[in-house]
């Protein structure tokens, strides 16, 4: 889809909470050895560094959050929970951290990709099992609940997308990037909702999740319950 523009990164360079909206619709596409995949974005959630106690950059720059204090449009990606990767898009002006977590999304291009990197690392076989052996149903609703869940929370995304760590501080807003992220193909028409953000304890209230409204490919919203030591 290059002709699609590029969005801006003076749109970007301003408080997360004012972009989040804006992106929703907006593509992110990854550009490999193995092929290129792209997601609509459906779900986001702003975070407001030092402002906001649920950021990584509440207390401040570390070597794990400096790309948030960077220039606006290039990728944060941090390691959780000892097995997935989220991505954020760096917002605000350098020394400022402010970010947006990519939630959700519909897969738009490389779906057969996608599927491949998200059927639990085994690769779909030809005769509708994995290759671990486990049988693949093929019936039309199980294709439609695949299709959902592509990238449907924010590890299922970056799995789809095949991003990790390497791709931390990637320019989102340079051609040349294999990591890209487009404007909408259509205005936007579906409603906007807000609400709080998933899994935080602190400001767990704050309504900074946004999503459009009644997208399948958002995911579900749970309440952070703290882990029995």
């Amino acid at each position: 889809m290059p002709d699609r523009a590029l969005l801006a990164r003076d749109f970007l360079a301003r408080p997360s909470v004012e972009v989040a909206p804006g992106l929703l619709g907006c593509v992110l596409e990854h550009e490999t050895a193995e092929g290129l995949v792209a997601v609509e974005l459906t779900e986001v959630e702003a975070y407001m560094g030092n402002a906001d106690p649920a950021s990584h950059a509440y207390r401040g720059m570390t070597g794990r959050n400096a790309v948030m204090f960077g220039a606006a449009g290039h990728a944060y990606v941090y390691f959780t929970y000892g097995m997935h990767f989220c991505v954020n898009i760096v917002c605000e002006r350098p020394g400022i951290a402010s970010a947006v977590l990519l939630r959700a999304g519909r897969v738009v291009d490389g779906a057969e990709l996608a599927v491949v990197r998200r059927s639990a690392r085994a690769p779909l076989a030809a005769t509708g099992s994995r290759a671990d052996g486990a049988v693949i149903s093929d019936t039309p609703d199980a294709r439609l609940r695949i299709a959902r869940d592509l990238a449907r929370g924010p590890a299922r995304l970056c799995q789809a997308l095949g991003i990790t760590r390497v791709q931390n501080g990637a320019d989102l807003c340079d051609e040349s990037s294999p990591l890209r992220l487009r404007v909408p193909e259509d205005a936007v028409t579906v409603p906007v909702e807000a609400g709080p953000r998933v899994g935080v304890t602190a400001a767990a209230e704050v309504p900074w999740r946004y999503w459009l409204s009644g997208d399948p490919t958002v995911s579900a919203y749970r309440l952070h319950k703290k882990r029995a030591r």
